[in-house]
């Protein structure tokens, strides 16, 4: 990856951050440009295209995870760390959940930021490489089906909404069918091994995605716990369905 192209948006109300990073970053080339708020994200980002945007989470107005999510819901993927204070980590899993790449929490260095911003970057770049064919592979499994390639969930035809880290959770589980997945392992594939969310906040993840595919609450469920180890996807019958 060629640092001399990364191009940052800070959205955040600390002018003194502000002004900290812009010197940090503009001393090594990059370049660097801020929002004091959220309010007019989309405005902007239809202006300007930066590699990548740190959104801080509490900020007056519009805040950093009702702006994280007005992105997502527009289709806008573009990578997106957020900067916060607080210390509950379900605040982390909501954002992860809404499509966060990461979180950074403060105070931080410079340097740190810069190596999450690095780290997420190589990431994105490394999804799909630009010369992968195309797969429109679709997984069925009870009254679900799962197709890959529109990265879409229907439930008895249905098109069902999901946030971005559930979709990204029951691609996981459904491609890995009877596999016994740790908590650690699940973080690895899921956000990989820099990620900054510990195995309860895996547990929420599993539980909210549990919701979603539960058809009958009294019944359990496909996403089954391994005592004492992590979690298997046990689907009551699945089909893979590959396009040509």
């Amino acid at each position: 990856m060629n640092i001399d192209v990364i191009q940052v948006l800070l959205v955040d109300d600390d002018a003194g951050l502000r002004d900290l990073l812009r010197a940090f970053f503009q001393q090594r080339g990059i370049e660097f440009s801020v929002l004091h708020n959220a309010n007019n994200l989309a405005n902007r980002l239809a202006l300007e295209r930066p590699s990548i945007v740190i959104l801080d989470v509490m900020m007056p107005g519009v805040d950093g995870l009702t702006a994280l999510k007005n992105l997502r819901a527009s289709g806008d993927d573009i990578p997106v760390i957020m900067l916060t204070a607080l210390a509950d980590d379900v605040d982390r899993v909501v954002g992860l959940e809404l499509g966060a790449d990461d979180f950074i929490g403060k105070p931080f260095t410079p340097l740190e930021l810069f190596a999450r911003i690095k780290a997420v970057l190589r990431h994105h770049s490394g999804r799909m490489p630009a010369a992968a064919p195309a797969r429109q592979d679709i997984y069925w499994f009870g009254r679900f089906r799962l197709d890959l390639g529109a990265r879409v969930l229907y439930c008895d035809d249905k098109r069902m909404k999901l946030p971005h880290a559930s979709y990204a959770l029951l691609e996981v589980f459904v491609t890995r069918p009877m596999e016994i997945l740790s908590r650690g392992r699940l973080l690895d594939l899921l956000y990989g091994p820099d990620a900054d969310i510990t195995e309860r906040g895996m547990d929420l993840s599993v539980w909210r995605l549990r919701r979603l595919l539960t058809e009958d609450p009294s019944q359990p469920c496909m996403i089954q716990t391994v005592r004492g180890v992590g979690y298997m996807f046990v689907p009551s019958e699945i089909e893979r369905e590959d396009s040509p």
